[in-house]
């Protein structure tokens, strides 16, 4: 039986999603990059809109994302996550910043343009409802031991991979990883009070 060598062909949707990045990172491969774009965008901007971001601003911040993409592509590891979820990631860090940048003295429930709202929208029981759940785990974050504070924030905030935090705070990569689930465990107890 003669075996003829091909070019490999992903099984699965990440395979493909991380091949495109992959070419992103080692030649900024442009073709690549529209292919994540064009597929990602929509699904970022959607994603926003859903937790309570306005259209304009959902729009801004997907195509901010997918820049960040474009500079950070080489920073995606595979190890610890697919690409969507990197790239949701992404997406989130971009929009809680944006949040705290307007802030400011804003009370949580005034983070969202009421005025873009219409009548019986169901947006605004949805914006609602986020507020208070990012102001209630905002909360519950605060009363976390601080070495937790710190392994949780440089994951989900600074988009920071689980070896980095290991070197970067000269612990074991098993302490980072149980730090990290002792954390998400945590504040899933205080946020079911």
């Amino acid at each position: 039986m003669t075996v003829v060598a091909t070019d490999f062909k992903p099984r699965h949707p990440d395979d493909l999603w991380a091949q495109a990045l992959a070419a992103v990172a080692e030649r900024q491969d442009r073709e690549a990059f529209a292919r994540l774009f064009s597929h990602f965008a929509p699904r970022v901007k959607h994603y926003l809109m859903h937790i309570g971001s306005p259209e304009l601003q959902a729009e801004e911040l997907a195509q901010e994302a997918l820049v960040s993409v474009w500079r950070k592509a080489a920073l995606f590891d595979p190890a610890q996550a697919a690409v969507s979820t990197w790239i949701f990631t992404i997406a989130r860090n971009l929009r809680v910043d944006a949040l705290r940048r307007r802030q400011g003295v804003e009370s949580a429930e005034e983070e969202f343009d009421f005025d873009l709202l219409q009548a019986g929208d169901a947006a605004l029981d949805d914006g609602l409802h986020a507020s208070r759940l990012n102001e209630r785990l905002r909360s519950a974050f605060r009363l976390l031991p601080p070495e937790q504070q710190q392994v949780l924030h440089l994951s989900y905030f600074e988009d920071e991979p689980h070896a980095r935090i290991a070197a970067q705070l000269s612990i074991p990569l098993g302490t980072v990883k149980s730090r990290v689930r002792l954390a998400v465990a945590q504040l899933r107890r205080l946020l079911e009070r």
